[in-house]
């Protein structure tokens, strides 16, 4: 039987094999909810980014092509996004390792993790997960009506998201649905309604998913191919390259069109420029990651995989930005 010591843990101890060194749950939290804090990834923070990134895009955005510009609101809005990013993230995370836990057990990347090492069990693991989003609910309800909705239809997202690898070649396209949802939720939650334009930033987001963690994917292909999970580095093989170039193409255009559809019925020209600026900025850094990639090289897919906290946070200024012209 599992069981989790309440004892202070020996340095290293339950420490998961792909956090950064020195991370504050390892250094600075307390021993007792070290376990649970890894289940949440909070020692992994790039997953929070990624998923709190599209909510910034949206929030700018909507800003940008409303004539009140930013709203008393749309503090808060950041406020909450941030804080429900990372209670979300946490839950879900919490969710793909209880459903993973055999899985995880047997890939070297992720046997280290709090359930296959016996840190905590499924179940405490699972009461966790309610608690975590039980909280982000109470953000979640200070939104308007529309967003709500769009909040709690994300929850079958998250729910079908680990599972996605059983049955098909593309998880990472699942992913890309549930991380991106705050672009239409943020976006609903300033205005009250979900334009094309938020649509479309939507789409983008998910090719940048499917760029990024595919490149994150091809750490784990071998463990995967022996254990039978499906992704799409599998899927693409020595094709990755070409794949990723496309995503970069349709993630960077897809985003130029959320701008235009916003902007051009009544932004100036500064502001556009300033808004497409952030798009090829975005591009850019997509590109440089293209040119260092190694797929054959697990430290530098995680290193690239990470960069696209950089990579998403580009649109996210010159769209703020844009916002106050």
């Amino acid at each position: 039987m599992q069981q989790h010591s309440q004892a202070p843990e020996a340095p290293g101890a339950g420490t998961v094999a792909d956090a950064p060194p020195g991370n504050w749950v390892d250094t600075m939290a307390p021993a007792f909810s070290r376990p649970f804090l890894r289940l949440s990834r909070a020692d992994r923070p790039i997953g929070t980014w990624l998923l709190l990134i599209p909510c910034f895009w949206a929030v700018a955005l909507a800003a940008a092509t409303d004539p009140q510009g930013y709203r008393p609101l749309d503090l808060w809005l950041i406020v909450g996004c941030t804080i429900g990013a990372f209670l979300m993230r946490g839950a879900g995370c919490t969710w793909n390792d209880i459903t993973d836990r055999d899985f995880d057990g047997a890939v070297a990347r992720t046997r280290s993790r709090p359930i296959p090492s016996g840190q905590v069990t499924a179940k405490m693991a699972a009461v966790w997960m309610v608690v975590q989003a039980l909280v982000a609910s109470l953000i979640l309800f200070s939104f308007n009506g529309t967003a709500i909705a769009l909040g709690v239809a994300s929850l079958a997202l998250v729910g079908i998201y680990p599972f996605a690898k059983r049955f098909t070649w593309w998880p990472q396209a699942f992913l890309g649905l549930a991380f991106n949802w705050g672009a239409l939720l943020a976006w609903a939650a300033h205005s009250g309604t979900v334009p094309w334009a938020a649509v479309a930033l939507y789409a983008s987001g998910i090719a940048w998913t499917l760029f990024y963690d595919t490149i994150y994917a091809h750490q784990d292909k071998e463990d995967d191919a022996l254990i039978g999970v499906r992704s799409t580095a599998r899927l693409f093989g020595e094709h990755t390259g070409r794949w990723l170039m496309a995503f970069m193409v349709a993630a960077t255009l897809l985003m130029t069109l959320a701008v235009l559809l916003a902007l051009l019925p009544g932004g100036g020209l500064l502001q556009l420029l300033i808004a497409l600026a952030g798009v090829w900025g975005f591009g850019a850094h997509m590109t440089w990651q293209l040119a260092r990639l190694d797929t054959a090289d697990s430290a530098r897919c995680l290193a690239l995989f990470r960069s696209n906290r950089d990579a998403g946070l580009i649109p996210a200024l010159f769209l703020a930005v844009a916002a106050l012209v």
